[in-house]
C-alpha cells in the first residue's frame, strides 16, 4: 500500500546488486526512517491504466460525441456538494479517487465538443493531446538545455517555422510563454526597453511620459500590460475603428502628433490581427508606414488571426505583418494545439529579448558549461519554470503537415461563410456584418418583437434576449455560444468556428436551437 508509512523497527533488505539482498539496519533521522523509498511508482501503474481508460471513454469519446451534452450545468452551491472539495488529513481510497476525477470530467464544460462555440479555442487534436501527456509524464522545465534538451530544440524549430510564415526571411528571436496576454506584455516591455533601456536598472523614475497606441477593439491585455508595467492605463491611447472594427490609420497619426505636442513620448503601436469580438484585422501595412515615420515599435497581436498565415487563400488578411517588430500568435486557438501554446516573436537579432529580461542567475545560467550555452534560453523569459508548450504544436504539425493545417483554416472560414448565408435567409435572424474571419455576430429576434421598427424600444427589449437564451442552452447542455454588447449595440451572439469536427448540420442545429430556446420570449 503506497499510503503505508514505514515501521522504524524494520530491518530492510536492500538490493546491492540484482538477486543479492543485503540486510541492513535502518537509518533514522528526526524519527524518519530513510532506508528504501516510501513511494513505489510502479505500484501506481494499475491506477494509471484505469485512469487512462476513464479519460479515453469520458474525456475523449463522450466529450467529442455530438449526441452528448456540452455541459451538465450545476450551480456553484450544488457543485460544491457533489464534488466534496474538502481536503482532509487522511487519504482516500483508490476507488474514491477514480470517482473524484470521473466527477471532475462529468461536470466540466466539454470544450472539445462539436457544439462548443463559446471561445477562441475549441475541438480536440489527438496528436497535441498526446504531446501534452508526454510533457506531464516527463515534467521538463524549459530554462536550460541540460534539463530539457529535446524540447529546447523543438521550441527553436517551431519558432523558426512560425517566423518564416510571418515573412522574416532573416529569422529573429522568440519564446513560448503562458498565454497571449503574456505575449502582449512582453511586447510592451520590450518596446519600452528599446525606447528607454535605463528603466531596467533605474526604474520608472528614469522614464519620460511614455504613451502607447492601440485600437478601441484591441484585447484587454494591452491595458493590463500598461497597468502591470507602470505605464498606466491612461497612457494607452484608444484609436477609433471603422464600422468593421479596423483601426483608422489617419486617426492613429493624429493622436501620435497630439501626444507629442503635449510633451509625451510615444513608443509603441499595437495592431490587432483578428479582434476578439468582430474578428477584424487592422491595416498593418498602413500602420507600419506610420510607425516607421515616427520611429515607433510595431507589435501585432495575431493571437487569434495568426493562423491565417498558414493559408495561401487567407494570409492576405495579415498583409504587412513582416514589417512588425514583434508578433504574438497562439497556436492553441485556430490551429487547435492543446492549451496553452502561445508564441511571442521579435524581428530583432541583437539579443534584445535576452538583454531586456536577463537576470543572469549564477546557479542556472553558468557560462562555463560543457555545451553551447546559447541553447539556455530561459533568461529571455520573465518566468523561471516554463512548460515546453511548443511540443504541442510541433508533434501535431509533424503528424498533419502544413497542408492539412491550411485545409483546417480554410474549412473553418468556409463554414463561417455558410452560417452567415443561413442567417441572412432565416426569418428572425440578423447579421451584424459579413464575417472576415471565423467570428459570426448576429441577433436573434423572437416573433413577439419582429413587428417593432428599429429603435430604442426594439433594441432595449432585444438586449435581454441573448442572456436568457444563453441560460437556457447552458442548463439544457445542448451547445455553448457566447454573447455580448458592443458599443451602442444590444447584446448579440458571437459564434466562433474552429473545429474540423463541426459540420454544416451543426450550423443548422445552432440556428434551430436558438429559435427553439427563444421563440417564446
Amino acid at each position: 500500500n503506497s499510503h503505508s508509512s514505514l515501521n522504524s523497527n524494520w530491518n530492510l533488505e536492500i538490493l546491492a546488486d540484482p538477486g543479492h539482498p543485503v540486510k541492513c539496519s535502518p537509518v533514522i533521522i528526526d524519527n524518519v526512517p530513510l532506508n528504501g523509498p516510501t513511494l513505489n511508482v510502479l505500484m501506481s501503474e494499475n491506477f494509471i491504466h484505469q485512469s487512462m481508460s476513464i479519460i479515453v471513454e469520458d474525456a475523449i469519446k463522450k466529450a467529442t460525441d455530438v449526441r452528448e451534452k456540452v455541459c451538465e450545468w450545476r450551480s456553484p452551491e450544488q457543485l460544491k456538494e457533489l464534488l466534496d472539495l474538502e481536503l482532509r488529513d487522511g487519504a482516500e481510497s483508490e476507488s474514491e479517487i477514480l470517482q473524484r476525477f470521473k466527477d471532475a470530467i462529468r461536470y466540466s464544460v466539454k470544450t472539445t465538443h462539436p457544439r462548443f462555440f463559446n471561445q477562441l479555442y475549441a475541438g480536440m487534436d489527438p496528436y497535441s493531446m498526446v504531446a501534452s501527456f508526454i510533457i506531464e509524464a516527463l515534467k521538463p522545465s524549459l530554462y536550460t538545455y541540460e534539463v530539457a534538451p529535446v524540447f529546447t530544440l523543438v521550441e527553436e524549430a517551431v519558432l523558426k517555422k512560425m517566423m518564416e510564415l510571418i515573412g522574416w526571411k532573416d529569422g529573429g528571436d522568440g519564446i513560448f510563454n503562458a498565454g497571449g496576454s503574456m505575449s502582449n506584455m512582453y511586447a510592451v516591455n520590450l518596446a519600452r526597453y528599446r525606447c528607454c533601456p535605463d528603466i531596467k536598472e533605474n526604474g520608472l523614475s528614469a522614464a519620460p511620459h511614455l504613451v502607447m497606441f492601440t485600437s478601441q477593439e484591441c484585447h484587454y491585455s494591452i491595458s493590463k500590460a500598461a497597468a502591470l508595467l507602470g505605464i498606466g492605463t491612461k497612457n494607452v491611447y484608444a484609436i477609433p475603428s471603422d464600422e468593421r472594427g479596423k483601426m483608422i490609420p489617419s486617426a492613429l497619426e493624429e493622436q501620435i502628433l497630439s501626444a507629442k505636442s503635449e510633451g509625451a513620448v510615444p513608443f509603441m503601436v499595437n495592431a490587432t490581427a483578428g479582434t476578439t469580438v468582430l474578428g477584424a484585422f487592422d491595416p498593418i501595412d498602413e500602420i507600419a508606414d506610420i510607425c516607421e515615420k515616427h520611429n515607433l515599435w510595431l507589435h501585432v497581436d495575431a493571437c487569434w488571426g495568426g493562423a491565417a498565415l498558414v493559408s495561401s487563400k487567407h494570409k492576405h488578411l495579415l498583409k504587412g505583418i513582416h514589417r512588425a517588430d514583434s508578433v504574438a500568435w497562439n497556436p492553441h486557438k485556430m490551429l487547435m494545439a492543446c492549451l496553452q501554446c502561445s508564441a511571442f516573436m521579435v524581428r530583432d537579432k541583437t539579443s534584445l529579448l535576452q538583454r531586456c529580461h536577463s537576470a543572469r542567475a549564477s546557479y542556472l545560467f553558468q557560462q562555463d558549461k560543457f555545451y553551447d550555452v546559447s541553447y539556455d534560453t530561459g533568461d529571455k523569459s520573465v518566468q523561471c519554470s516554463r512548460k515546453p508548450d511548443a511540443f504541442k504544436i510541433w508533434l501535431m504539425w509533424k503528424a498533419l503537415g502544413s497542408r492539412e493545417l491550411e485545409q483546417r483554416v480554410d474549412r473553418a472560414l468556409a463554414m463561417a461563410r455558410y452560417l452567415a448565408q443561413e442567417i441572412k435567409q432565416r426569418e428572425g435572424f440578423r447579421l451584424l456584418m459579413e464575417p472576415e474571419y471565423a467570428n459570426i455576430c448576429f441577433w436573434y429576434i423572437p416573433p413577439s418583437l419582429r413587428n417593432l421598427p428599429d429603435g430604442p424600444e426594439l433594441w432595449g427589449k432585444l438586449h435581454k434576449v441573448a442572456p436568457v437564451i444563453k441560460e437556457r442552452m447552458m442548463k439544457k447542455g445542448s451547445m455553448m455560444v457566447g454573447y455580448q454588447p458592443h458599443g451602442e449595440k444590444a447584446n448579440f451572439f458571437r459564434m466562433i468556428i474552429i473545429s474540423p469536427q463541426v459540420s454544416r448540420q451543426d450550423m443548422d442545429f445552432v440556428l434551430d436551437e436558438i429559435h427553439n430556446l427563444g421563440k417564446d420570449l
